[in-house]
Parts: C-alpha cells; sequence; structure tokens
C-alpha cells in the first residue's frame, strides 16, 4: 500500500499513550483488591495472589519478544492485536466467577500488554524530531513512572467504593478508544523490516526466554513468601530460570536471526543506559511500595492518609516532567540525570532519618523530594540510553530497555520485602538483650508502665504482666521502624553509586544535533 500522509503527531502520542496507561495501572491496581477478590471468589490467601504473578509474569516474557512479534506482523498490527487481546481479557477478568477462571484471564492480559510499552515507547521516538526526543521521554515518563504510583490509590476508590470487577471493567472503553485512534493515526515505518515467507524463526531462543524469564517472575513474587531457597519448588525454579537465561544469551549472540538482538549492547551508552535504569528503578519501586507501609504500618495512617502524602509527588512529577523534557534540548543530559540521581538519593537518607514522631508535613516533603528526583532522573536516562540507536533498531532496543526497567521493579520489591524482614530479625535480637532485670533503663520504663496501668485501672488486677507486653510491642514497634529506616538508606546508596556509574554514557545530542555530528 502507498503510505499515507504523515498524521499529527500529537494525535499519535494520545494514541499510543492510552493503552499504555491502563496496562502499566494494570500493573498495580489489583494489589489493593486482593482482600475483595479473595472474599468473593472464596480463595486462600496463597492463591489469590497468583492473580498478580500471572500477569507480571505473563507480561515479562512477552515485553523484550514485542520486537519480534512487530517484524512478524507489522508494528501497527502488533499494536492493534495487543490492544484487542488486552481489552477483551480485561472484560473476562471483569466477568470471571471463579479463581480458576481469572488466573488464566490475567495471563491472557499479560500477554496482550506485554508489547504495549515498548512499541509504544518506539512509536514515540519516532514521532518525533531528533531534537524534541526529550519531550517524547517525559510524555512517555508519564505512564511509566506514574502508572505504578496512581495504581494502588485508584485501585482502592474503586474497590471501595464500587466493586473489585471495575478494576478490570473500567478498562473496556478507554481500550475500544485506543483501538479506533491507533487505526486511524498510527502507521509503520518505511525503513521497518517484516519477516518474509521463509525466514528461519528462532523458535529455541523464544523457547528459552519464555521459561527463564516466567521461572524467573515466579521467584522473585514469591520467594520472600516462601522463604527464598529454603523452598524445594523455589530452589528449582531458580535454576531452571538461570540454567535458560545463560543458555538464551549463549544462543543468542550466535543465532543468525535471533528472537532479540543483543548486539544493540555494543553501544555503551544504551548498555550502560540499561544497567543504571535497572538499579535507579530498583531502588525506586522499593521506595514505593515501602513508603507507604511504613505510614500505615507503623505509624496508624489510614489509605486515604498515605494516599494524601504520595499523592502530591504525582502532581509535581506532571508538572515537572515536560520541563525536565524541554531542557534536555538545551543542556546536556547527563547532568540533568547527574542532578535526579543526587535528589533520589537525598529524598531517600532524609527518609532513612525519619522517627515515629514525625507529622504528615515531614512525611510529604520527602515524597515531594523524591518525586523531582525521579523526573529529574527517569527523562533525560530513557533519552540517553536511545540517543545513539538507529530508528530500524528501536522496536529491538525499547523491548529490551522495557522489559530490564520491570525487572528492575521486580527486584526492587523482593529486595526490600526480604530485606524488611531480614532487619527487624536482626534489631529486634539487638534490642531484647536490654530487656533484662540488670538493666536500670528498663527495669525504670516497666516501673511506669505498671504505675500508669495501676492507677487507671485502680489497682483491680495484676499489670505486671501487661505493662511487659506493652513494652514488647513498643520494641517490636521500633525493630521494624529501623528496618526501614536501613532499607531507605540502603537504596540512598545505590542512587549514589549510580551517579559515578552514569558518566560511561556518552554525550548525548543536545538542540538539533544529530548523533553522528558528536562521533
Amino acid at each position: 500500500m502507498p503510505p499515507r500522509h504523515a498524521p499529527n503527531r500529537w494525535l499519535v502520542t494520545i494514541a499510543v499513550m492510552i493503552p499504555t496507561r491502563i496496562e502499566i495501572l494494570d500493573t498495580s491496581i489489583a494489589n489493593v483488591a486482593l482482600g475483595h477478590i479473595q472474599g468473593s471468589l472464596s480463595a486462600g490467601q496463597d492463591e489469590v495472589t497468583w492473580v498478580l504473578t500471572s500477569y507480571l509474569v505473563s507480561n515479562a516474557i512477552v515485553i523484550p519478544i514485542s520486537g519480534f512479534l512487530a517484524r512478524l506482523c507489522g508494528r501497527r498490527n502488533y499494536l492493534l492485536l495487543s490492544v484487542v487481546v488486552f481489552t477483551g481479557a480485561s472484560m473476562l477478568c471483569g466477568l470471571a466467577t471463579s479463581l480458576g477462571m481469572l488466573i488464566p484471564f490475567r495471563i491472557l492480559q499479560g500477554i496482550g500488554g506485554g508489547g504495549l510499552q515498548p512499541m509504544s515507547q518506539a512509536i514515540l521516538v519516532e514521532a518525533f524530531p531528533p531534537e524534541e526526543r526529550g519531550l517524547a521521554m517525559a510524555i512517555f515518563a508519564m505512564g511509566a513512572v506514574l502508572g505504578p504510583i496512581l495504581g494502588p490509590l485508584l485501585g482502592g476508590y474503586i474497590t471501595d467504593n464500587y466493586s473489585w470487577r471495575w478494576i478490570f471493567n473500567i478498562n473496556v472503553p478507554v481500550g475500544l478508544l485506543a483501538m479506533v485512534m491507533i487505526w486511524l493515526y498510527v502507521q509503520d515505518p518505511p525503513y521497518l523490516k517484516r519477516l518474509q515467507a521463509g525466514d528461519r524463526v528462532d523458535y529455541p531462543g523464544l523457547a528459552l526466554l519464555s521459561l527463564g524469564l516466567g521461572c524467573l517472575q515466579v521467584v522473585l513474587d514469591k520467594g520472600q513468601q516462601d522463604d527464598w531457597f529454603n523452598s524445594d519448588y523455589i530452589l528449582l525454579l531458580a535454576t531452571v530460570s538461570a540454567v535458560s537465561l545463560v543458555s538464551f544469551l549463549a544462543w543468542e549472540l550466535r543465532c543468525k536471526h535471533p528472537v532479540v538482538d543483543l548486539t544493540v549492547f555494543k553501544d555503551r551508552s544504551f548498555a550502560t543506559g540499561n544497567v543504571v535504569m535497572f538499579c535507579g528503578y530498583f531502588a525506586f519501586f522499593g521506595a514505593i511500595v515501602v513508603l507507604p507501609l511504613y505510614l500505615q504500618n507503623l505509624m496508624g495512617y489510614t489509605a486515604f492518609l498515605a494516599g494524601v502524602v504520595l499523592g502530591p509527588g504525582g502532581l509535581i512529577m506532571l508538572a515537572v516532567l515536560p520541563v525536565v523534557g524541554k531542557l534536555i534540548e538545551k543542556i546536556d543530559a547527563r547532568y540533568i540525570l547527574f542532578v535526579g540521581l543526587f535528589v533520589s538519593a537525598a529524598s531517600l537518607f532524609y527518609m532513612a532519618g525519619f522517627s515515629l514522631d514525625i507529622d504528615i508535613g515531614t512525611a510529604m516533603t520527602a515524597r515531594n523530594i523524591q518525586a523531582v528526583g525521579i523526573a529529574l532522573f527517569f527523562v533525560p536516562l530513557s533519552y540517553l540510553t536511545m540517543a545513539y540507536v538507529p530508528n530500524e533498531r528501536m522496536n529491538n532496543a525499547a523491548a529490551v530497555f522495557n522489559l530490564l526497567r520491570n525487572l528492575g521493579g521486580s527486584f526492587g520489591v523482593a529486595f526490600v520485602t526480604t530485606l524488611l524482614a531480614r532487619r527487624a530479625q536482626f534489631h529486634q535480637a539487638r534490642l531484647i538483650e536490654h530487656l533484662t532485670p540488670y538493666d536500670l533503663t528498663y527495669q525504670t520504663a516497666l516501673q511506669q508502665a505498671k504505675d500508669y496501668l495501676a492507677a487507671k485501672y485502680l489497682g483491680l488486677y495484676d499489670v505486671a504482666g501487661t505493662a511487659g507486653a506493652a513494652l514488647y510491642k513498643l520494641l517490636l514497634q521500633q525493630a521494624n521502624a529501623m528496618a526501614f529506616y536501613d532499607v531507605f538508606h540502603a537504596q540512598g546508596l545505590m542512587f549514589l553509586g549510580l551517579a559515578v556509574l552514569m558518566w560511561i554514557i556518552k554525550k548525548p545530542p543536545i538542540g538539533a544535533a544529530k548523533p553522528e555530528e558528536l562521533h
């Protein structure tokens, strides 16, 4: 067919960002509805978590092969097919009457959603001229960064006020709108190579990648719950994943027609940018999980108050992201990234200095500082990573980039949940050493607690046991708080380390400069 007139780039942007936003929301929107799903479908607590795991596994498998699938059937057709599958699966999830129905539908939903992020990023990069690609990455970041933050808030509101089924049903009208806009405004570029009849398909690579990533995602999602390698099935899955992924790397480097072209890592900006993105999302995604837990579990915040703390940060990011996108046109993006890493580290060190006496304003300040840091981190890093990738390799590069970003988040969540449990045990063991009859401070506190309870209950019963239990509860609270501070500190150190590593990235194009002008 002859090429059509190029549509307005803003219409293209809207067409690809609508499905991307709802797909990213769906990675976290169901988290807060698990209790409602469990009761509605009469499922066990361990069983219902597969609603999350099944989606993440199928999503992780599809993301890296989305570039291959775009070559197989055309990028526009693949994007349209992905939205159709995702929307249809969302409708089926909302109609599910048992967990045995819901989990397969979630797998199908993950398959449909897997290609939306990388294809949207590749289309956005190509829709904007080189001097405005920073703005394109800012637009993409509005979905990629805000989605995990807004997902639990939106999911909680829908579940509390309507039904858990509506967290899936709302995808249907949005998906239909996305189909129409993609059909009208998205088209394949002339340089996109399609697979021809007779071209070899890398079936061994597909099988090894699917097996390796599927097992890895289950390990990350279920590891802490099942005590990691003390569980036989976690150990087995980890072994299968490691063998499969190592075999995949060895095979792809020798395959003439690989399903994932790893030679793109020869570009040092792309390779370094992916490492920084993996580690940065590792720390960032962990912080998204940890701060609400700290506020709700230790400080007694309701879900609404935790949302009040997190909400302004999302608005700040919405305001800062386009500004950063425009700054990249004038300033070396490496300097912006460097500042973003330091601001992100500063926010986490600020959180590490929390106490259980902080007010809501202090928590909001820390969150808002972090929001600015993430905006200064994600946009320039996305731009730097893709700066020297040719357009004809953009689909493959975007698939790899989004896979490592998502894996960084999964590793980050697994890391913080495990570290919290281990450090809480450590601090509890150290603190409990002081709860002895020979510790003057403990004896003084115990006596004060007894006197208080005796006065309150007029000596109607022996308060010694109650006073001891109250002090032990306080000890557990402090041990858990110290574990949170350790996690914040570790994540801050990670951002500082990335501030050194990032300088391996080559100087990017600035303004209207083309990459070849900088060699």
